[in-house]
């Protein structure tokens, strides 16, 4: 299945909402936020985490170079949590993971496996409540959770706080004559709400379609 197109409803909201938004959503009357993932496997839960360790401090390019190696050494398929625990860690450090993300890899896989986590009790938790569940394990942060927010659950209001490449887009987007800050970013998206995972769709798209 292809992406579909935004949401009309949270189109219109941040239209109003916010003139420069309004110019990068005039610009794409076709804009699917969703696209991007047309390219991936396709991902449960806990493939989706390993996507998004994979990717931590990572270009999307080097992110899905380690994703394909790592498919090819479990015969071209994600592995499942308990193939992840069978299999000798080096085959993580093979793929490209670091010793630490391989780790953080493997206490998520143990949380699968032993039912702590799943993607039906992901799927039935608060944005907040996953947020929890995930930065509890080592090598887990905000970016990444909130990431598995997004890509994994769909969820519309999602704010990657602290995104360096976000910051960036935001201060050309808006004009702006400094990288503004977290708090700043934050202040901005505040009139986004609650359609600030549309939103960051259209800025990232602004700056790096084509």
């Amino acid at each position: 299945m292809t992406a579909a197109a935004a949401d009309p409803t949270a189109r219109t909201f941040l239209r109003k909402a916010d003139p420069v938004l309004a110019k990068l959503i005039d610009a794409r009357p076709d804009f699917r936020p969703r696209a991007w993932l047309d390219e991936l496997p396709r991902l449960d839960a806990f493939g989706t985490l390993i996507f998004q360790v994979a990717g931590q401090q990572l270009s999307v390019a080097s992110t899905r170079a380690i994703i394909n190696h790592l498919q090819d050494h479990f015969g071209g398929h994600m592995p499942s949590a308990a193939e992840l625990l069978a299999a000798d860690p080096q085959v993580l450090r093979d793929s490209g993971f670091s010793v630490r993300k391989g780790a953080t890899l493997r206490a998520l896989a143990e949380r699968f496996v032993d039912g702590r986590l799943s993607d039906e009790s992901l799927a039935g938790m608060t944005d907040e409540e996953v947020e929890a569940a995930l930065t509890e394990v080592s090598g887990i942060g905000l970016w990444t959770a909130r990431g598995f927010l997004l890509v994994a659950l769909d969820r519309p209001d999602v704010f990657l706080s602290g995104d360096l490449a976000l910051r960036h887009t935001i201060q050309r987007a808006y004009g702006l004559d400094h990288l503004p800050t977290e708090a700043e970013t934050a202040e901005i998206s505040d009139r986004w709400r609650p359609y600030r995972s549309l939103a960051v769709g259209y800025l990232f798209a602004s700056e790096y379609d084509g």
